[in-house]
């Protein structure tokens, strides 16, 4: 049975899907094959390429994808699917076709819907129960500025209330010209979560060319995960 890793968001639109596609290319590079399941994804229409279509797009066409549901507006999935009268997702259905997966791959990559307790249906079931049924750690990606202490601190200690697992956290969206928060919370994201810091994928990582990105890729991501990011000489950088 190949690796299974759960990608989780401390909230929406913070780079979570472009952190899942460097760790695919990463691994991809390395020689593993790879897959990647959505569970849920929300705010796109039937023909629409999704979250799992963009990350073959960067990390390479050998990268495996799934995905289970997909709901038309952008809500979470429990919302969504009230409102569009499609069913839900369990845990379980995530679980069985995360496994299913990792039965022919090296890695599976899970990537939630916004942040770890976004609700599934409306009987409160989440990404968290996905990941304890399988027993998998959960990478968690962050935004790099003002807010992210709290919600990453929040979802680390909703991960440990959980007994599950987490290598640490990735910056998904770091900005060219850090303001003096985002330079302050490479410190003190690991002292507020207890999870060391993984990376850190570059504001804009997603508009690369596909070949740009994959030869790149290994530099925003921490050994832990495949990569060589040079994480001394980025904090001694960046750090305020």
């Amino acid at each position: 049975m190949g690796e299974v890793v759960v990608v989780s968001g401390t909230g929406t639109e913070i780079g979570k899907t472009v952190v899942t596609a460097a760790v695919a290319a990463v691994a991809v590079a390395a020689g593993r094959s790879v897959a990647v399941l959505k569970p849920a994804q929300t705010g796109v229409g039937p023909e629409e390429p999704g979250d799992a279509a963009e990350v073959v797009r960067l990390a390479g066409p050998e990268v495996t994808t799934a995905e289970l549901v997909r709901y038309p507006e952008p809500l979470a999935p429990s919302a969504a699917a009230r409102r569009s009268g499609l069913a839900t997702v369990s845990p379980e259905r995530v679980a069985e076709a995360a496994e299913k997966l990792a039965a022919s791959h090296d890695l599976v990559l899970v990537e939630g819907a916004g942040g770890l307790l976004v609700r599934f249906d409306d009987a409160g079931h989440t990404l968290a129960d996905a990941a304890r049924l399988l027993g998998a750690p959960v990478l968690v990606v962050a935004p790099s500025g003002l807010g992210t202490l709290n919600s990453t601190a929040l979802t680390a200690e909703a991960l440990r209330a959980r007994s599950l697992r987490s290598p640490g956290v990735v910056v998904g969206s770091w900005p060219a010209e850090p303001d003096l928060a985002s330079r302050c919370n490479l410190a003190d994201l690991p002292a507020v979560s207890g999870l060391p810091l993984l990376g850190a994928v570059p504001q804009g990582a997603g508009a690369l060319a596909p070949a740009e990105f994959r030869a790149a890729a290994a530099g925003w991501l921490d050994p832990v995960l495949g990569g060589a990011w040079p994480a001394g000489e980025f904090l001694a950088r960046w750090s305020a």
